[in-house]
């Protein structure tokens, strides 16, 4: 039977564009081995050749089915979808009623942007969508992506990977059980629990989007950031592995892993390789402590250096607050490894019922103990506490020097121009006298906040007058300002008198598309009786579904 005539009888069955058309050097008729068939084969020079609708074929060896438009490929498949997609294979069989295609034996489809290579996979020209799970592997220009379950939307140059995603880049790894990646861009975008893994940095999201090509990427959905000894928290946070840079907006939490402190706000940004990070909206750093854990407040906060030499440092409206102390001031800057402590520029503090004030205080702790150590009090420095009949214990000099015993003051030196004003009481704490005085120098000495003696030297001078003796405009030492009512008692009053920021409506990234099953009803009807499919083979597996799959629900 010649080519021609087979032509001929076909066309006189089908609608011409409708027919696979073949091309061989040579043909034959095997009825005890392909019943119904035609069977093509290659020469040295020419492989047989197969069209249908803009798709061509080439291979070593054809098998025709006239009557159901049917065709198995055999032997270096090569197959062309214009100038935009090319598959190679061991094995191809292609349904010219349905334009269904199906290859198996060291898949390989190529386009522009990205190649697929895989073990078996189904082709649907009407569709152009392509689909496999048993495993495959996709390169493009900046990575290598694999994954048990894999679809291919060439229209949008879309792949959809399920289940054990692995995409490999020379400076990361993610992980992941549903991506979708986009050939054209090198945008990725995971959905369930998902890891972003580099030299430097471990990235986690439930929702994420990556560009593979600019090293950058966007999470919104429990997201975490380890950068080795910070792991950085928020509703939303951005990445960007060139510059070494981390930025996260509302609710977010770094902790730092080796120094045992947070710092929490609701904007910050991450400078890993300048160990610099930068928080605002509500921030609070905490160094957590077993026996007292200390925040700092203010409305910016910076934390740099190296682990082991760490700075905080708060700016405008700073607050300071532990159990047994608390402060405010222009400025905080703290170093954790050293325990010192600076309030600067019109700082306020108060331990117990003292309140000290001065143009800067230095506050001492002892990084063992984690108990307070000793102040200083630099000009100007004046210490008051109320007395019971609503009169102050006044005390002021040029500088201050205290020291602290189970984080109350115990003892205090005041130096140079020192001025006194202390209500003095007996045993049954009736008011006795006032005591007014001055002096180069005063030691004072206090327990369970109440002073019990006081000691002065270079040229004292004053008197202790009778309670009523004293007029009550004279009660009261120059600079006096009792600030009592704002004085920091719990973790909330640090925020006292501060309104609520209000947090930034976060842009979010569009829930994965429900695509319809791969396979349908009319698969299954129109399975060839010579495909080397079985029916399972066209069925949509639970195993194989979005749903059962990532892990976790989005929300």
């Amino acid at each position: 039977m010649s080519l021609g005539f087979f032509l001929i009888a076909i066309a006189q069955e089908q609608p011409v564009d409708s027919l696979i058309r073949v091309e061989s050097p040579f043909e034959s008729i095997n009825e005890n081995e392909f019943p119904g068939a035609i069977l093509y084969l290659r020469n040295a020079g020419k492989q047989v050749y197969v069209q249908h609708r803009g798709i061509e074929m080439y291979c070593d060896k054809a098998v025709f089915y006239k009557e159901s438009n049917f065709i198995k490929a055999i032997g270096n498949v090569r197959m062309n979808q214009g100038d935009t997609i090319t598959m190679n294979s061991k094995y191809a069989e292609y349904n010219g009623r349905n334009q269904k295609a199906f290859a198996s034996g060291n898949v390989n489809m190529r386009s522009p942007e990205s190649t697929l290579q895989t073990d078996t996979l189904h082709f649907d020209r009407v569709r152009q969508q392509a689909y496999y799970r048993s495993g495959g592997t996709v390169r493009d220009t900046a990575s290598t992506l694999k994954s048990r379950v894999g679809r291919y939307f060439m229209r949008d140059k879309k792949y959809q990977f399920l289940d054990n995603v692995v995409v490999t880049n020379p400076e990361y790894v993610i992980n992941s059980n549903h991506l979708n990646f986009y050939s054209d861009s090198g945008h990725a975008y995971m959905y369930g629990p998902s890891t972003i893994t580099g030299k430097t940095s471990k990235v986690y999201c439930e929702r994420g989007f990556y560009d593979t090509r600019a090293d950058e990427g966007y999470f919104v959905k429990n997201s975490s950031i380890d950068y080795n000894d910070r792991n950085v928290r928020g509703d939303s946070l951005y990445f960007n592995r060139g510059r070494d840079f981390a930025s996260g907006v509302n609710n977010i939490k770094i902790t730092d892993t080796i120094n045992n402190s947070v710092i929490k706000g609701d904007y910050a940004e991450v400078f890993r390789a300048k160990d610099s990070v930068f928080i605002t909206k509500r921030a609070v750093a905490i160094s957590v402590q077993e026996q007292d854990s200390v925040y700092i407040h203010a409305d910016t906060l910076m934390v740099t250096g190296k682990p082991e030499n760490r700075l905080v440092r708060g700016f405008y409206d700073a607050r300071i607050f532990k159990k047994d102390l608390s402060g405010k001031s222009d400025s905080i800057v703290s170093r954790q490894t050293t325990g010192l402590t600076k309030m600067i520029g019109s700082p306020i503090l108060w331990n117990g019922v003292s309140q000290m004030t001065g143009d800067s205080i230095f506050i001492q702790s002892n990084v063992q103990t984690e108990k307070l150590d000793s102040l200083r009090v630099f000009y100007n420095a004046f210490i008051v506490n109320k007395d019971t009949t609503g009169g102050f214990n006044q005390i002021k000099g040029k500088e201050l020097t205290g020291f602290f015993k189970d984080n109350e003051l115990s003892v205090v030196n005041i130096d140079k121009n020192v001025e006194h004003l202390v209500y003095l009481r007996n045993e049954a704490q009736e008011l006795i006298g006032i005591d007014k005085r001055t002096s180069g120098r005063v030691l004072l000495e206090f327990e369970d906040g109440e002073l019990v003696l006081d000691t002065y030297y270079n040229e004292a001078k004053g008197t202790t007058f009778p309670p009523d003796e004293l007029p009550v405009n004279a009660r009261t030492l120059r600079g006096l300002n009792w600030r009592g009512d704002e004085q920091i008692l719990s973790y909330n009053d640090l925020f006292k008198g501060k309104s609520i920021p209000k947090q930034i409506k976060i842009q979010g990234l569009p829930l994965p598309v429900k695509e319809d099953d791969f396979f349908s009803k009319e698969d299954l009807e129109n399975l060839n009786e010579n495909s080397e499919l079985k029916k399972e083979d066209l069925e949509n597996r639970k195993e194989d579904q979005i749903e059962n799959i990532e892990g976790t629900g989005d929300n």
